[in-house]
C-alpha cells in the first residue's frame, strides 16, 4: 500500500474500554432500519430481518454495522428522536448479543437516540450534523465516551443536500474540520474519526476533487471514514442504478485507501474485505 505519511498509518479508537488499531483499515457495513433509504429502503425493517442482514454482513467480514433509524436521503421522512428509538427497537441489543466481538456505531444527530444506543451497546456515534441539529449531542456524546464521527454537512436539516460551490473543497474542508475538533477536544470527546461528507451538498465535481486529494482532509491528522457507496456521483453519470455500480465504487475504494483512508462505509461488504485483503 501507498502510505503517505506515518501520520495517517496508526490510530487506534477506544471503544468502552476495547482499543481498536486501524492501521488496517477497517469495514463498516450499513444496516438502514428504515423503509425509505435510496437503495435498500424498507428490506430491514423489522429486527428478524435486521439481524439476519448484520450476520450477513459479519460473515462477510464487517468490523462495524452501523445502524440507522432515520434515512438522509433527498426528501426523506423527518423522523423525531422518539420514533427513531421505536424504529431500533432491540436490533442493537440483538446484534450485541448474537455477536459480541462486533463493534456498533449508531448513525443518529440526536442526543436521546445516542442515550438509548449506549444504554443498549453502541461502540461508536456516526452524526452526519457534526453536532450541528441537536444542541445536546456532542455534551452528550463527551458523557459516553464513545468515539464520534465527525462528518462534514451543511449546517441545517433542510439545507442538507443543497449544493454549495466550493472553490476549494478541500480547503473548506480543512477550514471547518479543525474549528470543530477543538470544540469537541474542550467538551473531552478525544477519539474523532473524520468523515468528509460525500453525497452531502457537494457537487459531482468536488467529490470527485475529494476523492483526488483525500490524503490532505484534516492534514492527514485523523482517521478517515469513507462513504461512497451506493452514491449518486458516482451512478449519475454513468446513467446507472445506484446497485449497478460496483465496479466502479471498488476502483473508487482501492484509491482512497492507498491514500489512507482507515474506515469504508458500505453497502458491499464481501468485495470491500477482498480489496482491504488484497493490499
Amino acid at each position: 500500500m501507498n502510505h503517505q505519511s506515518s501520520s495517517i498509518n496508526y490510530h487506534s479508537i477506544n471503544c468502552r474500554g476495547k482499543l481498536i488499531d486501524l492501521s488496517t483499515p477497517k469495514i463498516m457495513g450499513i444496516l438502514n432500519l428504515t423503509p425509505d433509504s435510496f437503495s435498500d429502503g424498507g428490506k430491514f425493517n423489522d429486527e428478524k430481518a435486521a439481524l439476519l442482514q448484520a450476520e450477513k454482513m459479519i460473515k462477510e467480514g464487517a468490523d462495524f454495522i452501523d445502524i440507522g433509524a432515520q434515512s438522509t436521503r433527498p426528501n426523506a421522512e423527518f423522523l423525531s428522536a422518539k420514533e427513531e428509538i421505536l424504529r431500533i427497537g432491540k436490533t442493537i441489543s440483538l446484534i450485541k448479543k448474537e455477536f459480541p466481538e462486533t463493534l456498533i456505531s449508531l448513525d443518529t444527530f440526536y442526543s436521546e437516540v445516542v442515550k438509548f444506543g449506549f444504554d443498549e451497546g453502541i461502540d461508536v456515534v456516526n452524526d452526519i450534523s457534526g453536532g450541528d441539529f441537536d444542541e445536546n449531542l456532542l455534551k452528550t456524546v463527551a458523557e459516553t465516551k464513545l468515539p464520534y464521527i465527525l462528518m462534514h454537512s451543511n449546517s441545517s436539516y433542510e439545507k442538507m443536500h443543497e449544493k454549495i460551490q466550493y472553490e476549494d473543497i478541500i480547503m473548506s474542508l480543512n477550514f471547518e474540520f479543525p474549528k470543530k475538533i477543538n470544540e469537541l477536544r474542550k467538551l473531552g470527546i478525544n477519539d474523532v474519526i473524520v468523515d468528509p461528507g460525500f453525497g452531502f451538498g457537494k457537487t459531482i465535481e468536488n467529490q470527485y476533487q475529494m476523492i483526488d486529494e483525500v490524503e490532505h482532509i484534516g492534514f492527514g491528522e485523523f482517521p478517515l471514514l469513507i462513504g461512497i457507496s451506493r452514491k449518486s456521483f458516482i451512478y449519475k453519470p454513468l446513467g446507472k442504478l445506484p446497485t449497478e455500480i460496483n465496479e466502479e465504487t471498488q476502483s473508487l475504494h482501492r484509491k482512497v485507501l492507498e491514500k489512507g483512508a482507515k474506515i469504508l462505509r458500505v453497502h458491499d461488504v464481501a468485495e470491500a474485505r477482498n480489496l482491504v485483503g488484497e493490499l
